[in-house]
């Protein structure tokens, strides 16, 4: 047998490949002596990679004990046979090997002693059990030695094995990454060298394990009291391990505790390994755990800067003994150079730029000094994002969001990118250039490790599961709080009673006002895969009709009460014609107890009884364009574009569930849905319906009564409400965001002077989920529509006679899936190459806001020069602010196209708006040839300007 195995040996190493001899010169010493001491010499020349050495010699001193007792602790202990004694030199081979395949699998090719402390003292403990199990077994001798199988049936036998397995394995742990180690830190041209140093080393520790058995066995010590002293003098050689290696061992216990209570989960390590030994590492900052974690869980030993108000704290000191902390002011760029140099050096650092723990569950205030330690050291940035901490009792959220004890905690890494500042820039822009980009970045970290990949159902479940099934989530003017258990509930109720009407996938008009039980209908289309329809009852039967057909609409959910109370008998006969109606009053009826009962254990248990009936790329609602300035389309959104855009937003703006949304937008307007609904719905934020945006005397009341946080409008809207409203109304309110329309400046004073309220105004469209850009707290400037959104790319193309900014394609995930146009029903149209062109003329600054000069239909052409009718409509407001204004262009044969100005103002004179022309600098095309004044102007449902009516009412009534 050995000869054949020798054989076989010979032959597998003629398939080593070849490798040239890093030193050539060297020549054989005969003075082996000499030469012996030379190599142990060379060997000690790096200390890390001598101790590593000494640590396998260990292994070794340790093994032999083992292996050469094996056949005294068979034969004297346990009474048997030399086949017991090939039984334990199997099992501790075979542990030996367990542990090297786990010990590749756990380090996933690093090349580091983190876990030999901990297999260190794990070959104590199972050394000392052995023993133990040893001793607790009560063996008689038997007239001939046990064999294998004799033995086996002792009791207690299978834990002796189990023992030996645990001891082999842990020693396998403990000695591969040392092996590793003295091959990846020696001199690559004294790598076999230093390999025959570890051998002759080896070597005399194994000689020294002889001479320390046959001493003891000489003595009258038997086998257990001699793997006694090995696992005690082990023990030591584990404490010492330990102070060389403290970190290690504690990331390792850290690493334990955190998987076991949290279930922390790595994603992304790969992006880890792309990193230079340069780096600057960032993460948000939503819970006291962040930096133990990280710590614990990053491959490398980073530096961590602390704040240092933090860093006084009585607690943080222990940590400095243990981790490599260094205290910083992260408001004090001069602070900043001291750890500049050591990133440059070839530091890796750990930076939380908020420098303060959320208070919000977003994020917080961003600080520049990170990025700047980035650029001055010319070291990549590397951003993680930690989610699932701020639930957790360490977090600063308790009051605002549900915690708990254990939640699961995932770390996510991102590819590492570099912050290029612009090298005109310099001193204070150059900070505040590269705090933008800081912020980009880590807007972008949110929400590229988002999870959009989920339905709206699926992703509703989650919040009932994050905020807690009877967090109260839904109310309108009936009073009565939806929780989440309980909308899931009726959804399912009313899902299986539509299901009998409807098809999987079939596309069903939804034709409500906002309340409660319009939500329950939406999510009841949702549960059972259908494609709710978001029909705009203000439209008129006509476009109605026209929508219908558009989206083969064969179904259509809607309310006898509320068609009498709208008003919409003509448009409930023009529908009848070519589809069916189901009226909610004749399904409530039909509810029973089986109903009811199953109804609520799909809501309570989701998991067992979800039915996948669509997937995220699928469409999850079909809203219809405004048809202000054409004919209405059929706009299909993914569950995907709407998610994208909630996380989007989100990624932007803290919402958390101590607020309360307001919406009075209906939800067939994607603002409506998206933002007033669908949003809050997924962040655990109350909301409360009000059926119409347009009573504004009683808006601002509800608003009040309520106590509503956040508020959603268009400047019509807006306007509206700060006219008729008490200044103490929206005393709760900190948020108000406007869209859908020009917020105009007026009524942003207005809203400053009387509630001391600034307005977040957006920019957005139904086809792009909505939103593509907003204001916020932290990134504000007046007149214009904030910065847009992470995960869109954008194009600008030249417009004739528009010499600034240009016409705006955008692409992105929350961009729809396409249209469907009345000419060619049921077919989704894509955008082309996935690029939607907005139609807008607009134009970014140099920090990235975005201003908008105008809709490209929106333009007229007078004399050869480009007016854009939005800046006339601005320019007649800041005179006459308390009054509706609209602008439109007709044919003219002199001058190629003349303004027609319609306003409600009581009198209006083209001779006062040319002498404030004069004042301002405007130019006198830009005057409106004709004026129409004390004209009621038509108001869509969605706040806009019906400019449709207004073009059709011009070319009929004025002369050209």
């Amino acid at each position: 047998t050995l000869l054949a195995l020798s054989i076989a040996g010979f032959l597998a190493c003629l398939y080593i490949p070849k490798a040239p001899a890093p030193s050539p010169e060297l020549k054989i010493n005969p003075n082996f002596v000499g030469e012996a001491w030379h190599i142990m010499k060379l060997a000690s020349k790096s200390r890390t990679v001598f101790l590593s050495i000494l640590g396998i010699s260990w292994f070794w001193f340790v093994g032999t004990i083992f292996l050469t007792q094996f056949p005294t602790l068979a034969k004297d202990h346990f009474f048997a046979d030399e086949q017991v004694t090939n039984l334990f030199i199997a099992t501790f081979t075979i542990g030996i090997m367990i542990g090297s395949l786990l010990c590749n699998k756990i380090l996933n090719g690093q090349i580091t002693a983190k876990y030999v402390p901990v297999a260190s003292i794990a070959i104590t403990i199972a050394s000392l059990g052995l023993v133990v199990l040893s001793n607790s077994m009560t063996i008689t001798q038997p007239e001939s030695l046990y064999s294998i199988s004799e033995f086996l049936q002792l009791s207690g036998a299978p834990w002796v094995l189990l023992a030996l397995l645990a001891i082999a394995g842990f020693g396998g742990l403990y000695a591969v990454p040392l092996f590793a180690m003295v091959q990846h830190h020696s001199e690559k041209a004294a790598l076999s060298r230093t390999i025959a140093g570890n051998n002759i080393i080896n070597a005399a520790f194994m000689v020294s394990a002889s001479l320390l058995a046959i001493f003891m066995l000489k003595s009258n010590f038997d086998v257990l009291d001699i793997f006694t002293v090995v696992a005690i003098m082990n023990a030591f050689v584990a404490i010492y391990i330990c102070k060389l290696l403290p970190q290690e061992l504690v990331k390792s216990i850290g690493r334990f505790i955190f998987r076991t209570l949290y279930r922390v989960e790595i994603k992304g390590t790969e992006n880890y390994d792309k990193v230079g030994d340069k780096a600057v590492i960032i993460a948000n900052h939503t819970s006291f755990l962040d930096a133990p974690i990280l710590g614990c869980f990053l491959k490398d030993t980073p530096l961590f800067g602390i704040n240092t108000h933090i860093a006084e704290k009585w607690w943080v000191k222990p940590a400095f003994a243990l981790f490599d902390l260094f205290p910083i002011d992260p408001t004090n760029p001069i602070a900043l150079k001291s750890l500049i140099k050591q990133v440059a050096g070839g530091k890796k650092c750990v930076i939380f730029p908020e420098g303060r723990i959320t208070l919000t569950g977003a994020l917080m205030k961003i600080y520049e000094g990170p990025g700047m330690i980035a650029a001055n050291a010319d070291a990549e940035i590397l951003p993680i994002r930690i989610d699932g901490a701020q639930y957790s009792l360490f977090s600063k959220l308790k009051g605002k969001m549900r915690l708990s004890l254990f939640p699961k905690i995932t770390i996510t890494i991102l590819p590492p990118q570099k912050i290029n500042s612009d090298p005109a820039l310099t001193g204070r822009q150059r900070r505040e250039q590269i705090g933008r980009d800081l912020h980009d970045v880590m807007t972008n970290m949110v929400f590229e490790t988002s999870d959009c990949e989920r339905t709206l159902f699926e992703t509703l479940n989650d919040a009932a599961k994050r905020n807690g099934k009877n967090h109260p989530i839904i109310e309108d003017v009936e009073r009565s709080p939806m929780s989440y258990k309980k909308l899931l509930a009726a959804s399912h109720i009313l899902g299986q009673k539509f299901g009998a009407h409807t098809k999987v996938g079939e596309n069903v008009g939804l034709m409500l006002p906002n309340t409660a039980g319009t939500i329950a209908c939406f999510f009841a289309l949702q549960a059972t895969g259908r494609v709710p329809a978001m029909l705009n009852f203000t439209s008129g039967a006509k476009n109605l009709t026209a929508a219908a057909k558009t989206a083969q609409l064969k179904t259509i959910i809607t309310s006898r009460r509320f068609i009498d109370l709208g008003r919409l008998q003509e448009v409930e006969i023009a529908l009848n014609k070519n589809t069916k109606l189901i009226y909610v009053e004749d399904i409530k009826p039909q509810f029973g107890t089986l109903d009811k009962l199953s109804g609520l254990l799909k809501a309570t248990w989701p998991s067992l009884f979800s039915v996948k009936h669509r997937g995220p790329d699928d469409t999850a609602a079909i809203l219809f364009t405004s048809g202000s300035e054409g004919v209405p389309k059929a706009v299909c959104l993914s569950h995907k574009n709407i998610l994208s855009n909630c996380y989007q937003i989100s990624a932007k703006v803290d919402f958390t569930p101590s607020d309360k949304v307001f919406n009075a937008l209906p939800i067939f307007h994607a603002f409506g849905l998206t933002d007033g609904l669908i949003l809050p719905l997924l962040s655990g934020v109350k909301i409360f319906l009000y059926p119409s945006p347009l009573h504004y005397r009683i808006v601002p009341e509800a608003v009040y009564d309520t106590n509503s946080t956040i508020l959603f409008g268009t400047d019509t809207f807006l306007k509206g409400y700060a006219a008729k409203a008490h200044s103490y109304d929206f005393y709760s309110t900190r948020y108000v965001f406007a869209g859908a329309e020009k917020l105009s400046e007026e009524t942003r004073t207005l809203w400053m002077n009387k509630f001391g309220i600034r307005i977040f105004e957006g920019y957005g469209a139904t086809e792009t989920s909505p939103v593509l850009a907003t204001n916020t707290a932290m990134e504000f400037k007046p007149g214009t529509v904030g910065r847009l959104l992470p995960g869109i790319t954008y194009k600008l193309e030249p417009v004739p006679g528009i010499e600034e900014g240009g016409r705006l394609y955008v692409k992105g995930p929350n961009i729809m899936k396409g249209y469907m146009f009345h000419d060619n029903p049921g077919q989704i149209v894509p955008p082309q190459q996935g690029w939607y062109d907005t139609g807008d003329i607009i134009n970014f600054d140099r920090e990235g806001f975005v201003t908008i000069k105008g809709r490209a239909k929106r333009f007229a052409k007078i004399a050869g020069e480009m007016v854009s009718l939005t800046a006339v409509e601005q320019f007649v407001n800041k005179h006459w602010p308390e009054n509706l204004h609209a602008v439109i262009a007709l044919p003219c044969p002199k001058k190629g196209e003349q303004l027609i100005l319609y306003s409600n103002a009581h009198s209006i004179e083209r001779a006062h708006l040319l002498e404030k022309s004069k004042t301002e600098g405007v130019s006198e095309l830009a005057i409106p040839k004709t004026i129409v004044s004390d004209y009621e102007i038509p108001v869509l449902g969605t706040g806009k300007l019906d400019y449709v009516s207004l073009q059709q009412q011009a070319k009929e009534k004025i002369s050209i």
